[in-house]
């Protein structure tokens, strides 16, 4: 048993201490096993959890899941300390120092009138620190490992703030009817290329066109999941009080009850 004094309540500092032995040499073999590759999927699915915690309004669960989130930040950093590279207090300083040098109007003399004004120096600051020289390294940064319709907003977002955009939602309209017309092209031409090619110009236009909407497409195509499940489960339900399997029932049938499921979810 590893020497450890367990008290009522602990703090960040027991935090890292509980990483730190759990890592040793004497701690647990996961744990010690663990690398920043083998961890990827777990602080993916952390940050998820306090997101949903978020959604619901859960109080309680929220300061459950940011603690799993923090272990995450903890455990990442232990690997880096075990490696001679940085340390928690590292992580830090680093934070703390880019919070101060991007909030100019706050720990410096810059005036701002309002949000805009922030967000127009939070871009140009970073831009300046992080060593990007074009507005296309701006949108090359956003990382490739964001949900696909996240980063297609961000991208979006950053080219809007370069003013390559839509001057307005209905020419963003105009630009989804025009990727639409070319994906019908492409579906008849028979060649998967092209299709593949135009299905994803399409979804990134209904992005854009989201953007111009004041809509955030990662969470209305998470509504509209949910909404299929829930209008999904009331088809079921009819198609089992009428005992049919729904796997045996010719599509129009099924669009029949799918019809009916509808009006209780609109």
């Amino acid at each position: 048993m590893i020497d450890f004094n367990q008290k009522d309540n602990y703090n960040i500092n027991d935090l890292i201490e509980i990483v730190r032995l759990l890592r040793s040499e004497n701690g647990c073999p996961w744990d010690k096993e663990q690398t920043h590759k083998s961890l990827k999927s777990d602080f993916i699915e952390e940050t998820c959890e306090a997101i949903e915690a978020i959604d619901l309004e859960d109080t309680e669960l929220l300061r459950e899941e940011l603690g799993d989130v923090l272990l995450q930040v903890v455990f990442h950093t232990s690997i880096e300390t075990d490696a001679g590279n940085f340390n928690f207090d590292d992580v830090c300083d680093e934070v703390a120092k880019k919070l101060i040098v991007r909030h100019p109007h706050v720990f410096g003399d810059t005036i701002v009138s309002n949000t805009d004004d922030v967000l127009k120096n939070w871009d140009s600051i970073k831009k300046e620190t992080k060593g990007q020289e074009t507005y296309t390294d701006t949108l090359k940064s956003v990382a490739k490992s964001l949900p696909a319709l996240m980063r297609a907003q961000k991208i979006g977002k950053r080219a809007m703030r370069a003013g390559f955009d839509y001057v307005s939602a209905e020419d963003a309209f105009r630009a989804l009817d025009s990727e639409k017309a070319e994906l019908d092209e492409a579906f008849l031409s028979g060649n998967s290329e092209n299709i593949f090619d135009e299905f994803g110009d399409l979804l990134f236009s209904c992005v854009n066109l989201a953007r111009h909407l004041g809509i955030d497409a990662e969470q209305a195509l998470t509504h509209a999941s949910d909404k299929f499940i829930r209008r999904f489960e009331k088809a079921e339900e009819f198609i089992n009080y009428d005992s049919f399997d729904m796997k045996e029932l010719e599509p129009e049938k099924l669009d029949e009850y799918w019809k009916r499921a509808k009006k209780f979810y609109k």
